[in-house]
């Protein structure tokens, strides 16, 4: 009966002064800051510690990443994204919201299929997340231009759609990563031997999803000044910009969050793959 409360007692400490340290480095925004202890507090104390840990593994990484070889990022990309590296609130719930969700059900149920279930969806929400912002953290550092997923086209570094052999190696080490982590916290590893595997797979799903999302459906815009494309509505030389393709409500944070539904509903379709007769979830 104690243990939620507990959980979510020392999962609110935890994510409290992982925020504020990640604040202090300029990895999150104040909004960013509620955003992550909101998220870490609910995850660790509906989910258990291992959903709060696989969560604490995908933030630490992203927000180290983010600042790797920052000013050559900076000076590869900076206009094409339209927000910068420090995450605000929307970015913590494009990347975290329906994974949160998902431990907050987990929490709810009794069930042990449920819950399986509710796990299965949570790997592939967290990888998706992992996986697509490592690709995008590292893949924007490849020495080779990037081509759109849709057409092959070569674009510019940071273009929305784009994908590199640096990226895609990088999306796959960040899902199997995720699901790596996640399966060391748990209390029978050998039962649960397969999330890597899952996280891998669904992960990288819905990373290629994104992709596809990015490409096609984004809103993308054009600096009629300088010629650039950009997600930004107002582009960094002070000019406002004119969409040229893509729905003008879909953000890159409302494509991260397609993409994390993605990746859930994967890892649900393939489950019963993975699945045995001894399976139990923590």
């Amino acid at each position: 009966m104690l243990k939620k409360p507990v959980r979510t007692g020392s999962g609110l400490l935890l994510s409290g002064i992982i925020a504020l340290l990640a604040y202090r480095r300029r990895s999150l925004s104040r909004s960013g800051v509620v955003g992550a202890m909101i998220t870490g507090t609910t995850t660790t104390g509906m989910g258990g510690w291992s959903w709060g840990m696989a969560l604490l593994f995908f933030f630490v990484s992203s927000s180290l990443l983010s600042h790797f070889r920052e000013q050559e990022k900076e000076r590869t990309a900076a206009d094409k994204f339209s927000k910068g590296s420090r995450r605000d609130i929307g970015q913590v719930a494009a990347n975290g919201g329906v994974a949160t969700l998902l431990a907050f059900g987990s929490g709810l149920t009794a069930s042990p299929a449920w819950r399986q279930l509710l796990q299965a969806a949570y790997t592939g929400a967290l990888a998706t997340a992992n996986a697509d912002t490592w690709a995008t953290e590292l893949g924007v550092l490849s020495p080779r231009p990037p081509r759109l997923i849709t057409t092959g086209k070569r674009v510019a570094p940071g273009t929305s759609g784009g994908i590199t052999p640096v990226g895609t190696a990088a999306a796959t080490g960040g899902a199997f990563a995720l699901g790596l982590i996640f399966w060391l916290f748990q209390r029978d590893r050998r039962r649960q031997r397969s999330l890597p595997l899952l996280a891998l797979l669904s992960g990288l799903g819905g990373c290629l999803c994104d992709s596809l999302l990015g490409a096609t459906i984004q809103a993308t815009y054009s600096c009629p000044l300088c010629g650039q494309e950009t997600e930004r509505r107002v582009h960094s030389c002070g000019t406002p910009t004119t969409l040229i393709r893509g729905l003008p409500w879909l953000n890159n944070d409302g494509v991260n969050f397609l993409a994390t539904l993605c990746g859930a509903l994967l890892a649900l379709c393939l489950k019963p793959f993975f699945t045995s007769r001894r399976d139990v979830v923590e």
